[in-house]
C-alpha cells in the first residue's frame, strides 16, 4: 500500500483519520494558511487544503498527501475561524446563538509521485439554541474549543448547544469528512474495507 501523510498538526484529523484503520504518518504542512475575505468559503477550503498536501510533495516524493481546512460563514456570509481564546470563544458563541451557520470543509488527496490531485468541499449547517453568556462561559471553560472552527467541539458537550445539524458527514464538521476522503482514497487505489 502507499504511504500516506496527513498534512495537518489538528489532533481532531488525526482522531478521525484513525477511524479508517489505516496506517499512515502525520505531518505539518509548510504553508500557512490565511483567510480571504474575498475569497468565496468553498474555494478558500479548497486552496487552503491543497496547499497543505501540495506543501509536503518534496518531502514525500512517493505518498498519498491528505490536506484538509475549514470556515464557516455567519448568516451575512462572512468567512470566520477559529477563535483563538476563551473570551473571543464566548463571543463568538454568542453571536452564533440562535442563527445558522455554513461550515465549508475543503479536503484533497495528492499523488506526490503522479502529481495527480483530487479536491472536494463537504457543507455542513448548525443552528444553535439561544443560550446565555453564563451557560456560553461555563461550556467553554468545560471544553476548551479555542481551537475549532465554530468555537464548539461537536463531538464532545457542543451537542448540547446546538438546536438542529443538517449534513451528509458528521465528521466534516469536526475537519475531516470521512465518507468523502474514503471515496476519494479508492480513486487512488487505496480500499479502505
Amino acid at each position: 500500500m502507499r504511504t500516506l501523510v496527513l498534512a495537518s498538526t489538528s489532533p481532531y484529523r488525526l482522531q478521525l483519520l484513525r477511524q479508517l484503520g489505516l496506517p499512515f504518518q502525520v505531518a505539518a504542512p509548510l504553508f500557512e494558511e490565511r483567510i480571504d475575505q474575498e475569497i468565496a468559503p468553498d474555494l478558500l477550503v479548497r486552496h487552503l487544503s491543497l496547499h497543505k498536501a501540495k506543501s509536503l510533495g518534496e518531502r514525500f516524493p512517493d505518498a498519498l498527501i491528505i490536506g484538509a481546512d475549514q470556515v464557516f460563514t455567519d448568516p451575512r456570509g462572512k468567512v470566520l475561524g477559529k477563535p483563538g481564546s476563551a473570551e473571543a470563544a464566548v463571543e463568538q458563541l454568542r453571536e452564533m446563538a440562535g442563527r445558522s451557520h455554513t461550515f465549508y470543509t475543503g479536503v484533497t488527496v495528492y499523488d506526490s509521485l503522479s502529481r495527480e490531485v483530487s479536491t472536494d468541499v463537504v457543507t455542513f449547517t448548525v443552528t444553535l439554541r439561544r443560550l446565555n453568556r453564563e451557560q456560553l462561559v461555563r461550556y467553554v471553560k468545560r471544553e476548551n474549543p479555542v481551537d475549532c472552527a465554530g468555537s464548539f467541539k461537536i463531538e464532545g458537550l457542543g451537542i448540547a448547544l446546538m438546536e438542529r445539524i443538517e449534513g451528509s458527514d458528521y465528521t466534516a464538521l469536526i475537519g475531516l469528512p470521512l465518507i468523502r476522503l474514503t471515496a476519494m482514497l479508492e480513486q487512488f487505489g487505496v480500499e479502505v474495507l
